[in-house]
């Protein structure tokens, strides 16, 4: 019988606080067939595969997934994805990332419903995946610790 992450074990995921040259954000909004809140917004990501270093997981996640490619620059901090209600237990790094190059697409229709860059004060928090409003708050942290950004 085959183990479901995340649900039989405790998965491993991976998500990046992707940053473009304009300062803003790339969130995507989870779709009917992702695997758990369906309809949140979220920092990209996914699980990480057995022998799978953490870095290069979240670099083929968004090109899968997204079509673009990205650097992964920093940890920002782990979070922990429980929920309750869909019986999942995930821990996640979440790194910030530089887009690269690449035209960000929908390359899973059914798992993504939309895509977009936003300006950091304009991101849906109240929208967002709890994964990604942990990580929301790891990376304001970061940038307040550094001074580099108000938020």
């Amino acid at each position: 019988m085959l183990m479901k992450k995340g649900i039989d074990h405790i998965g491993v995921g991976v998500g990046g606080v992707i940053l473009n040259s304009a300062g803003k954000v790339f969130l995507a909004k989870r779709g009917r067939d992702a695997r758990n809140e369906s309809g949140k917004w979220e920092f990209p990501g996914g699980s990480v595969e057995f022998g799978e270093l953490l870095k290069d997981a979240l670099v083929r996640e968004v090109l899968e997934e997204y079509g673009f490619t990205i650097s992964v620059d920093l940890l920002l901090g782990v979070v922990d994805h429980i929920l309750l209600r869909e019986k999942q237990h995930w821990v996640s790094p979440t790194y910030l990332c530089r887009y690269v190059n690449g035209e960000p697409r929908i390359l899973e229709p059914n798992k993504c419903d939309e895509i977009g860059w936003f300006a950091v004060d304009t991101i849906p928090v109240d929208k967002l995946s709890s994964a990604s409003r942990d990580s929301l708050s790891c990376f304001r942290l970061h940038f307040a610790e550094k001074g580099e950004l108000s938020l």
